[in-house]
């Protein structure tokens, strides 16, 4: 397990032991995986170990965000297209999959692909041959393939989002990256590694956190997983004025702590703040797992975009996810 922090697979908790036992183990052979996990938990690092750690660590690793493929461009974008197949295709491209040979393919978000996305990937997997668009000539390619999703695939399935012989042929190896809340410990390690990291980054004197950012390290529910915790980290060193580091939630909790008379009773105004603070959560919990994406989000609360969109502004978040959405068309 020695060469697993080399790609930022950190964490002694025994928990995570056990998924580094696991990654070295599907390493060691070449079959298709499925990485389930929340957001933010370290997917695409376990599938660069699981490549690099194997046989094909010599060959290309293709990483392939599926939520950004349009869906009309998809088999253009994976299988490649001749000069003139359509409007746009001004020359040739070999597509991902011609790119890959050889290593692996990993693909993101696997649940965004749609019907007919699934359908072209299917007829891939039962053969490993493909066409490029606008060709006559079947293509083979020697690709691993190693898929994530932080979806239930099976409950898709059940919903008849997602193809059921597709999930078969994907499910092959299972990986399930834990979240960090069930990785006891963890979660001060690792805001300690990205301390350091920072103060070598801005080439800045080492700090220390402060013991109330300690406790809330520990007691907060890090529903963005790693993600949020390096986030939370990066923004707490770079606000920090002294030598020891307070968090902002921690802050929130030591200036939440009063004697009882400076409590405040006034049920409305405890009410608005209670209210506030669920829906900056639940909306900072919804971006990190659609990794910012507005639309996406707003159908996952089953919410209107516009308004799920004003209501993460109020909150200041997600305005640049917001514009790259508007200006992809969504």
């Amino acid at each position: 397990m020695k060469d697993l922090p080399r790609y930022n697979l950190l964490g002694s908790s025994p928990q995570f032991q056990q998924t580094h036992a696991h990654i070295q183990k599907i390493a060691s052979v070449d079959a298709t995986v499925l990485i389930a996990g929340e957001t933010g938990t370290g997917k695409e690092m376990a599938a660069r170990a699981i490549h690099y750690l194997g046989s094909r660590s010599d060959h290309p690793f293709i990483p392939v965000n599926c939520g950004a493929l349009a869906e009309t461009l998809i088999e253009s974008e994976l299988f490649g297209h001749e000069r003139g197949a359509f409007t746009d295709a001004k020359a040739a491209s070999p597509g991902l999959v011609s790119e890959a040979n050889g290593g692996t393919l990993f693909l993101d978000e696997i649940d965004a692909l749609s019907p007919k996305a699934q359908a072209a990937m299917l007829r891939f997997l039962q053969d490993r041959t493909y066409r490029r668009v606008g060709s006559g000539l079947t293509r083979q390619a020697d690709v691993r393939i190693i898929v994530a999703s932080n979806a239930n695939l099976e409950q898709m399935v059940e919903e008849r989002r997602f193809r059921r012989d597709l999930l078969y042929r994907l499910n092959v190896l299972t990986l399930r990256m834990p979240a960090l809340r069930e990785r006891e410990g963890d979660a001060v390690e690792l805001a300690r590694i990205f301390l350091a990291r920072f103060s070598r980054q801005y080439r800045l004197e080492s700090k220390t956190f402060h013991p109330d950012s300690l406790g809330f390290i520990e007691r907060h529910a890090w529903p963005g997983n790693i993600r949020e915790l390096e986030n939370a980290v990066h923004r707490g060193f770079l606000m920090c004025e002294g030598s020891e580091v307070l968090l902002e939630g921690a802050r929130g909790d030591a200036a939440s702590v009063k004697p009882a008379q400076e409590l405040e009773v006034n049920f409305k105004a405890a009410k608005a703040r209670a209210i506030a603070e669920f829906e900056r959560r639940f909306i900072s919990d919804l971006l990190g797992r659609t990794d910012g994406n507005i639309s996406r989000a707003a159908r996952l609360a089953d919410q209107d975009r516009s308004a799920f969109g004003k209501l993460a502004r109020k909150h200041g978040l997600g305005q640049s996810s917001a514009a790259q959405s508007m200006e992809a068309g969504e």
